[in-house]
């Protein structure tokens, strides 16, 4: 789908110096983004997955900060959240957990054979420059960014950018709102924790990787889905069924109409083999999975990027 007929982004101030870049939808490669403007500095959470799209998010950031930006941080290695990076360098550093840089290398734009007629543009893969293991904070002269892994939750490796002067949570991938969560890259056991690490900072603000900003309701939110994918895959393997029979057969009340519900196949193929004893973050077979979801789905999933 073309971004010309899709519905408009915006960047809405949400604190002083700190704005969120959202993409209405929320689907399959239309993600948030955010921006942290200090008297010195600027900080870019996230970009966007096609040029179009980017070249979108760039103008609105740079109507803002004419100068453009400092740092970009990936919260996570997929292609809706880092394509957009070579926008902004070289004068923004990009900035990333080592194992985000490492699967961004894995990965390349293969991202993008998956959806062949989405017009995705030039988007270099551009990797990041600096990375950190735990935790990095980044020095703005205003409202600092605290970045720091709470994965394996969406994927194995998965950073949060937290404002702590402003109470205003980014928090990538590892919440949703409005949209179907997907863990199949990391951990349903991992992503409860990072939600109880992540609500413990007591955000007033939560920025979601998709859909609308809320506030902590949207960490409850989250998790209230993956107990129910907990709930769903044991009852699955109690009764004998794969993860696809068992997405077929689930009542997912409240959570049926959320977009993109196909993921529950993902997610379930994950939930299932975290039971079996599988690690958190260790690898699955995400091809295999991603053709249980087009069944599921009765077609190729939507994707509006």
């Amino acid at each position: 789908m073309s971004t010309a007929t899709a519905a408009a982004p915006t960047l809405d101030q949400v604190a002083d110096g700190v704005y969120a870049y959202v993409q209405p939808g929320g689907g399959w490669c239309v993600n948030n983004a955010g921006l942290v403007v200090g008297e010195d500095r600027t900080v870019l959470v996230d970009t966007a997955a096609t040029e179009a799209r980017t070249r979108r998010l760039g103008e609105a950031v740079e109507r803002v900060v004419p100068g453009g930006v400092d740092f970009v941080v990936n919260t996570h290695f997929h292609g809706d959240h880092t394509f957009g990076n070579g926008r902004f360098t070289p004068r923004a550093l990009v900035v990333a957990h080592e194992g985000t840089r490492s699967d961004s290398a894995e990965a390349g734009l293969h991202l993008r054979g998956l959806w062949p007629q989405v017009e995705w543009g030039e988007t270099p893969l551009t990797l990041p420059t600096v990375t950190f293991r735990d935790a990095l904070t980044l020095r703005t002269g205003g409202p600092r960014v605290e970045l720091f892994d709470v994965g394996p939750a969406h994927t194995a490796h998965d950073v949060v950018a937290w404002v702590p002067e402003r109470t205003v949570l980014f928090t990538g991938d590892v919440v949703w709102s409005g949209v179907t969560p997907y863990v199949l890259m990391g951990s349903v056991t991992g992503s409860l924790r990072a939600l109880e690490r992540l609500r413990a900072l007591g955000p007033r603000v939560v920025v979601p990787g998709h859909g609308p900003v809320g506030g902590p309701e949207l960490l409850d939110f989250t998790e209230a889905y993956l107990r129910l994918l907990q709930r769903l895959a044991a009852d699955g393997r109690r009764a004998g069924l794969t993860p696809l029979q068992a997405a077929e057969r689930a009542d997912l009340g409240g959570f049926a109409t959320l977009v993109d519900a196909e993921r529950l196949v993902g997610n379930l193929h994950r939930a299932y083999a975290e039971q079996q004893g599988l690690a958190p973050g260790a690898r699955l077979d995400v091809v295999q999975s991603f053709k249980e979801m087009v069944a599921f789905h009765g077609g190729l999933p939507t994707c509006h990027a």
